[in-house]
């Protein structure tokens, strides 16, 4: 498979091409270019979160946690916290991502299972395009855009990386198919993954205007005016 280095590198000229293609033919501004960019970028390192412990998965989950604290910052923010509690959401998502997702990650995930495939990769997408607050559906688009880039890269690298060839002869090393894939070994991931897309996968149709959510039923009206009930005795005019 790919190394680590290479992941990055690949993911970082992406993103340079995709910021400059998105602000210089597109019509983004040069910032949303720069953001879409440093999306792609950190996209290529995503699936490596299943990594085992080493210098690499700590950079990765201290950028991710970074950016995840960013983003819960800003939330709080433009639903109209005020900034002290804003800075301490940003500070435990921070710790959250940091220290418990890594722990839980390095203990249940094992490496090469549903964080290398395609599940995976749209659940991101999916999740940037509803942390990304912008009034702009186009603009929500092109951030997912550029991490989902950036995460394909890396599955395709992988791949890439799992052919060997020696003189005219090709052979598939057995880590061939384990990277793009709909599928994992797994029955347990399989079902969480599933499970978190089609979650992911709904909310992000209700929050695009795609689906319009199951209203609530009218409530039914209490009808408070007194019914007139007819006589059971029947009367009769006398001619």
């Amino acid at each position: 498979m790919a190394g680590y280095k290479e992941h990055i590198s690949v993911s970082g000229l992406l993103g340079i091409g995709y910021g400059s293609i998105a602000s210089l033919l597109m019509g983004f501004t040069p910032t949303q270019g720069i953001l879409a960019g440093v999306l792609t970028w950190i996209g290529g390192m995503l699936p490596d979160l299943d990594s085992e412990t080493g210098r690499p998965i700590k950079e990765i989950f201290s950028l991710t946690a970074a950016v995840a604290s960013f983003v819960a910052m800003r939330c709080m923010i433009h639903k109209g916290a005020d900034p002290d509690n804003a800075i301490l959401m940003a500070v435990v998502t921070y710790a959250s991502v940091r220290y418990g997702a890594a722990a839980i990650l390095g203990k249940f995930a094992v490496h090469r299972g549903m964080f290398h495939s395609i599940p995976a990769l749209i659940i991101a997408g999916e999740t940037v395009f509803l942390a990304y607050f912008s009034d702009s559906y186009t603009v929500k688009f092109l951030m997912a855009g550029g991490i989902s880039l950036g995460f394909l890269s890396h599955l395709v690298l992988d791949e890439v990386y799992s052919v060997e060839r020696k003189g005219v002869s090709i052979r598939l090393k057995k880590s061939s198919g384990t990277a793009i894939k709909w599928f994992g070994n797994g029955l347990f991931g399989n079902a969480v993954a599933y499970a978190i897309l089609l979650t992911m996968t709904y909310i992000t149709l209700v929050d695009s205007g795609v689906l319009i959510p199951p209203q609530q039923a009218a409530p039914v009206e209490n009808i408070d005016a007194p019914v007139q009930q007819a006589s059971p005795f029947k009367t009769t005019e006398r001619l």
